[in-house]
């Protein structure tokens, strides 16, 4: 297979369990260079589990997830799987990043300082190199004139862009969002979609879980529905709004959102 069709992400058999619940379970996926896909699903389904566990930030309890072709984030020692090194961990994090419902951002630190970061102690770029390129990723996001200001004094919507500039800034070949405007007022969210539209424009991979049904329709290459810890069907935007409604799970889900 050559790079131009090897997926970009692939997830083997990818399951976590939390005590007696199976909250991703026994998930396969493949996800090409360039790709929107979108997840949706009710709360509780398993969508925000899978982009944590894609990230790291959980442990699988079984499977195997491939980036760029090569198996990561674990190693085998003595027979037994065991999480890779902190520095493989933090390195693959650099290459996928992951934008929360709530925004994370260091409230002691300005916005250019927050922006700047994981470029100065991850990847150990120089000071002015590392603010160069948070200075580059607060314009594409439109939040140049809030360089100098601490968090606290910006609105949701600035904080979910700060907070996208801050992936960015470590140049990620994939972007994963979790519910990034749910916790936004109405008003709000579009600034965060046009943000996010603009890397799609760009070509960023991305994976996104939201229940803006209508950003899903728009922006999505393709489209799962997970319930129970299942990718219960997919397609493209116009396959599962049309056709998923013959599935009752599906059609009661998309009626109480659509």
């Amino acid at each position: 297979m050559n790079s131009a069709s090897q997926p970009l992400l692939t997830l083997e058999n990818i399951t976590k369990r939390f005590k007696d619940l199976t909250a991703v379970n026994g998930i396969n996926l493949e996800v090409s260079p360039g790709e929107k896909l979108v997840i949706i699903g009710p709360s509780g389904s398993g969508k925000s589990t899978l982009l944590r566990s894609i990230n790291l930030l959980e442990e699988i309890d079984e499977g195997t997830i491939r980036f760029e072709g090569r198996e990561v984030g674990y190693v085998m020692r003595h027979g037994k799987r065991h999480a890779d090194r902190p520095q493989a961990i933090s390195a693959l994090r650099a290459e996928i990043g992951m934008v929360f419902q709530h925004f994370h951002l260091f409230p002691h630190m300005t916005v250019l300082g927050n922006v700047m970061e994981g470029p100065l102690t991850v990847q150990c770029k120089p000071a002015d190199e590392a603010r160069s390129i948070a200075d580059g990723m607060l314009a594409k996001v439109g939040l140049s004139d809030k360089r100098d200001v601490f968090p606290a004094t910006l609105s949701g919507g600035q904080k979910q862009r700060v907070a996208i500039a801050r992936a960015l800034a470590m140049h990620p070949k994939m972007m994963l969002f979790d519910e990034p405007t749910s916790a936004l007022d109405p008003e709000l969210v579009g600034e965060v979609f046009d943000a996010i539209h603009t890397l799609a424009d760009e070509g960023m991979t991305m994976i996104i879980v939201t229940h803006h049904m209508g950003f899903a329709r728009e922006l999505a290459d393709r489209v799962i529905f997970m319930d129970g810890g299942n990718f219960l069907a997919e397609g493209t935007p116009e396959e599962l709004f049309s056709k998923g409604q013959d599935n009752e799970r599906i059609r009661s889900f998309l009626n109480r959102l659509l």
